[in-house]
């Protein structure tokens, strides 16, 4: 699959706060440097977005997977009573009486992320749409997200909708939707004769309609390959005509990837799309 480029949209800031870990497990991607408006009335230059680079590094780039978690006593970027946080993942709600856990931030060992700046992320995506894709991790990442830039934006100036198995925010002067999509696998997962369910590994469409005319994707794929025979989400795999009772769950795991890289290769434009898995 092409390498983004540079002058291309930057998805960095999924490193956000303790109870959002990071999950960019992209290669090392070169500085966006694109100026757009940050301001709510979008009418200032954005300043660049800079990266510190590192004497060791003269190349720009930055390995956002290598670094380590710091303590800084200015976080959390927002609030915990969130209006866009589901119960299940707000550790206060659910009778944790301490806070510091929401206070650690991602520090890569050979850069520094600026701070998120909320108006500059809705600035740079204006007129773009977002989109996660995968599991409750992922769901719980969007959500994160939303707390991010909500609080930057009128109430009557925005709102979620739902549409099957996707949500979406909408920053609405901004023209920008933030999205999340329900696809564990990726590939599809259907149900056969005697309602057994059959994961199809080669087949993935019935999901990917969501992902299309979408600006960056992120996807996120692992966890419920994993669940034990007992917690597994299918009794079957099928490939063409082909039904398996069982198969290595690392095999299995690669054709899906194999069936989503496929989707991507075909489906996306590098020059107009991001995807980061």
């Amino acid at each position: 699959m092409a390498r983004p480029k540079p002058d291309q949209f930057l998805l960095v800031l999924f490193c956000f706060t303790s109870s959002s870990l990071c999950f960019y497990h992209g290669m090392s991607w070169q500085v966006a440097q694109e100026e757009d408006g940050m301001s709510w009335r979008l009418d200032e230059e954005d300043s660049e977005v800079d990266i510190v680079q590192t004497r060791h590094d003269p190349s720009r780039s930055c390995n956002f997977e290598s670094g380590k978690w710091v303590y800084d006593q200015s976080y959390p970027l927002y609030d915990s009573n969130c209006p866009y946080l589901s119960t299940a993942v707000t550790c206060q709600k659910n009778g944790r009486p301490d806070s510091d856990y929401e206070k650690w931030r991602w520090q890569p060992h050979g850069c520094s992320i600026p701070r998120f700046d909320a108006l500059k992320f809705l600035g740079k995506m204006r007129r773009k749409r977002i989109m996660l894709v995968g599991d409750s991790i992922m769901r719980n990442q969007w959500e994160s997200l939303v707390c991010l830039v909500q609080g930057v934006i009128p109430t009557g100036h925005k709102k979620v909708n739902y549409n099957g198995p996707s949500m979406a925010f909408h920053a609405l002067d901004f023209e920008t939707s933030i999205e999340f999509t329900w696809a564990p696998l990726l590939v599809e997962l259907k149900k056969g004769a005697g309602n057994k369910r059959i994961l199809h590994l080669d087949l993935i469409e019935e999901n990917a309609r969501y992902w299309r005319n979408v600006d960056v994707l992120v996807f996120d794929s692992a966890h419920w390959w994993t669940h034990s025979d007992q917690w597994s989400s299918w009794d079957y795999y099928m490939e063409k005509q082909t039904v398996f009772q069982s198969m290595n769950r690392m095999v299995a795991y690669q054709k899906g990837l194999t069936t989503w890289a496929r989707w991507i290769d075909l489906n996306l434009d590098p020059r107009k799309n991001q995807s980061h898995l």
